[in-house]
């Protein structure tokens, strides 16, 4: 077999059984670490009376208590700035980055030393080299360079694989349109939504990308939209590109896992560098192949802030390697991140998931952008939908545009939906992650 389509061949293409070999030696290495190095991680394994030398084997590792964002966030409001978890000092790092905060607490401070940066950067060069981005492309990486890490990481992977790359920080849209252009630019780094506000800023400057520009990857990140298949078909016709999806977290440090050229429907474990296990929320028992359940991250590669078993929150679908034809031996994510049990809002008895409604959404091209909005009328808890067409489309056919979108909603939730035509302009846009979900019940 050809090793030519992988970055890393070696564990690409290990066996199930050496793979776990060597996920075992990390795991003993990393929970060593973590005992000895993080107050935090000594404090909660003395609390279940667990000593690093008890890790004999992988299912050794469900006896390590769960780690979650509840307790970062508190760590570091008792010991500000950045809390008791980490296992080295300000003055041991180089780099600052913190999360978004869209869970509904605050931003975690999270530092990085050299090493934990080049783990993160190579996380990144597997997935876009599977995808088939090469040392001959040129990346735009359209980003604020702010303190979020994934487009960061996804910059320094641009240049190690030896790609030009163009960072594109205080550009405008329109900015970032001309240089897609003067460049001959052929990998786009963005959240799935900029990559659409991108192509209707393109539209109303008179071009067309699929017919004129040269892209012909689009690397997302920041949101689940390019696994959603609404969203990853309105973003392949507008740019005429391949899309790819590229999850990760800032507290994971790097990409989890990746889609290759296959395009299979599901993305690649980062199973050398990883231990992801699928939980019940609920009761938090393991579960196996093809049953849906929350993401549990253990992270090899970053030393700086150990992440042992962290309850992620992303609902995903774990499938074995043969459901993508690449030869690759890393378990896959069908459908990649299938939404965040926080996200999932129970109205009227149905559970409702942004991205559920957001496949139904992207499938008319008139749309430009939406709001899901939920709220209580008369005791009665009630779910809208604003959407904003584009500018072009005629207003006239708003009504039908309205009573389809309703209908699709209908039947794919048996729940009615009051569907709002907005006028143009009218709805935020974004750069980075999208917030297009109100819960005003608690706040009326």
């Amino acid at each position: 077999m050809s090793t030519s389509n992988y970055w890393n061949s070696k564990t690409e293409l290990m066996s199930r059984e050496n793979l776990e070999a060597l996920q075992l030696k990390k795991l003993k290495v990393l929970v060593r670490w973590a005992y000895n190095n993080s107050p935090l991680w000594k404090r909660k394994l003395d609390e279940v009376a667990f000593k690093p030398d008890g890790i004999t084997s992988l299912e050794d590792i469900k006896k390590i208590p769960f780690l979650t964002r509840k307790e970062l966030s508190q760590s570091q409001s008792d010991n500000p700035l950045f809390g008791d978890a980490m296992a080295v000092t300000a003055e041991q790092s180089v780099r600052y980055h913190q999360t978004s905060g869209t869970s509904g607490s605050g931003p975690l401070r999270i530092l990085d030393g050299w090493k934990d940066w080049e783990w993160g950067s190579e996380m990144w060069c597997y997935g876009m080299y599977a995808f088939g981005v090469r040392e001959t492309d040129i990346c735009l990486v359209a980003s604020g360079y702010g303190n979020f890490i994934g487009f960061w990481l996804a910059h320094y992977a641009c240049e190690r694989l030896g790609a030009l790359t163009l960072p594109t920080g205080g550009m405008t849209s329109q900015d970032r349109i001309n240089k897609i252009m003067e460049m001959g630019v052929t990998v786009l780094v963005s959240t799935p939504t900029y990559a659409i506000r991108l192509a209707q800023v393109a539209n109303e400057m008179g071009v067309d990308l699929a017919k004129d520009s040269k892209v012909k990857f689009l690397i997302h990140a920041g949101e689940p939209g390019a696994s959603i298949p609404g969203t990853k078909k309105m973003l392949e016709d507008s740019w005429g590109a391949k899309v790819g999806d590229f999850p990760g977290m800032s507290e994971t440090g790097g990409s989890t896992c990746y889609e290759c050229s296959k395009q299979s429907g599901g993305l690649h474990i980062l199973e050398d560098h990883y231990i992801q296990e699928v939980i019940d929320p609920r009761t938090t028992e393991n579960l196996g192949y093809g049953q849906r359940g929350e993401l549990v991250l253990t992270s090899f590669g970053r030393g700086a802030l150990p992440l042992i078993r962290y309850r992620t929150g992303d609902l995903v679908e774990r499938v074995e390697s043969s459901f993508c034809s690449c030869g690759r031996t890393f378990d896959l994510y069908k459908g990649g991140i299938l939404g965040r049990a926080d996200d999932m809002k129970l109205v009227k008895g149905v559970n409702i998931f942004p991205s559920a409604v957001e496949d139904i959404v992207r499938e008319f091209n008139e749309v430009s952008e939406f709001q899901i909005i939920i709220y209580t009328e008369k005791d009665i808890d009630q779910v809208k939908v604003k959407i904003e067409p584009l500018p072009e489309y005629f207003p006239e056919k708003n009504q039908y545009l309205q009573k389809i979108i309703s209908e699709k909603l209908y039947n794919a939730h048996r729940l009615s939906f009051y569907v709002e035509i907005v006028e143009p302009g009218a709805l935020p846009k974004f750069e980075l992650k999208s917030r297009r979900l109100q819960d005003l019940r608690n706040k009326q």
